[in-house]
């Protein structure tokens, strides 16, 4: 019976929204939005600028409740915020406490969940080393460059020990460089956890190199428009994924979709 319910458990979504309509001041800006996400799943939402790809977002943080259907985590209803949710913001000037160090603001998350202060420092240097950051946790935000600050607001986040990741645009503010090393650290990092992903980008070319699928919202009010599934090998490769047919066959498919509902 225990294996039938873990199997059970692993077929079931992580994430669920059902028919989810969202109203702002009278105005709707998601409207009748169905998708699962599944355990360890690397989704990712693209579309126009106004489509609701962070409102989506949102609502699967529970931050926002839905005026009308449901967004579930585990079968339950989302009722508000959840400690094993983690949200990485694209402004991480905003994010984090400029008063704090590296090691500070990512103790906060720990101070949150109640973890006993002798646990702090080994649980800080073991985040920090993941990240990259292994001899920065002595600086202060201010210190740091946008590279290394938007480290450290997801080192903060993996120390909620989350089950899903939720990143909104995180790399959108960065250098090329800089963007594409953390691409590939973020996807090391959700390997080596299992956590469940959903994120939110402008850049085609990014949603394909990170995720298992690529959903489209169309705009006013957003709504499902296309839903890709990514069929590409990992590990991936900065060039040799991008250069694969079955990514600039994706890419096409996806510019096509932008294009239309831009129109």
């Amino acid at each position: 019976m225990a294996v039938a319910n873990a199997g059970a458990g692993r077929n079931a979504p992580l994430i669920a929204f059902r028919e989810v309509t969202l109203a702002l001041g009278g105005r709707p800006i998601i409207e009748k939005l169905s998708f699962d996400v599944m355990p360890g799943e690397f989704v990712c939402i693209v579309g126009a600028s106004g489509c609701g790809k962070t409102t989506a977002l949102r609502l699967a943080a529970g931050l926002y409740q839905p005026t009308a259907g449901q967004v579930s985590f585990r079968s339950t209803a989302m009722s508000g915020p959840r400690r094993d949710i983690a949200i990485v913001f694209q402004d991480y000037g905003k994010a984090l406490l400029p008063w704090r160090t590296a090691a500070g603001n990512v103790a906060l998350a720990l101070e949150a969940a109640g973890v006993p202060k002798p646990r702090h420092a080994p649980r800080i240097a073991e985040l920090l080393a993941k990240v990259g950051l292994p001899a920065h946790g002595d600086k202060y935000p201010t210190e740091m460059s946008g590279g290394m600050q938007q480290r450290l607001q997801i080192a903060r986040c993996l120390a909620q020990d989350p089950v899903a990741l939720l990143m909104d645009e995180p790399f959108g503010a960065l250098d090329a460089m800089t963007r594409q090393g953390l691409q590939d650290e973020v996807l090391a990092l959700v390997a080596a956890s299992g956590a469940t992903v959903i994120f939110v980008t402008h850049d085609l070319e990014e949603a394909i190199y990170l995720g298992d699928r690529v959903i489209g919202l169309l705009p006013h009010p957003g709504r499902i428009g296309i839903d890709l599934k990514v069929e590409l090998p990992r590990p991936r490769d900065q060039l040799a994924t991008r250069e694969h047919p079955e990514f600039l066959r994706l890419r096409r498919q996806l510019f096509d979709f932008i294009k239309t509902s831009e129109g």
